[in-house]
């Protein structure tokens, strides 16, 4: 599998927001071949992407279907810093829960608090780990 290289201009900004931004467009594809983009939060964690879902979601089943996912950050007012990223992801399941990862709960400690969700519910709820191992970088 390709690697991203980011020390590259674009790689820096690529890694710049997954190190900062708080949502990620997770694109997967249906059945039928439809984009299914969907927001979600993240952790860029060991190089790879850590989503967390709900068991029995579309996203979940589009990608037992197909691994190829693409995952792009808003752009700025103007529609320039576009990132998009690709990669394959893995349903890693429900062996390593959000309450695991102390640096996931602390991004969202805010987002957890504006749902009135402790770490626990939302791991709970939130108990399918996808991991995404990106090897695609484009944008402008």
């Amino acid at each position: 599998m390709a690697k991203i290289d980011f020390d590259s201009d674009i790689g820096k900004r690529a890694l710049n927001r997954l190190e900062s931004e708080q949502v990620v467009w997770f694109t997967t594809t249906s059945p039928n071949g439809t984009p299914l983009p969907t927001p979600v939060w993240f952790l860029w964690h060991e190089n790879n992407v850590l989503i967390f879902s709900q068991p029995n979601t579309a996203k979940m089943k589009a990608i037992q279907h197909n691994e190829r996912v693409a995952l792009n950050f808003n752009s700025d007012e103007h529609g320039g810093n576009v990132i998009i990223l690709k990669g394959a992801a893995e349903i890693v399941g429900n062996s390593v829960p959000a309450t695991s990862l102390p640096a996931y709960l602390e991004k969202y400690a805010g987002g957890l608090n504006s749902l009135n969700m402790s770490p626990e519910a939302f791991a709970g709820e939130y108990s399918e780990l996808i991991r995404i191992s990106l090897d695609r970088l484009s944008g402008f």
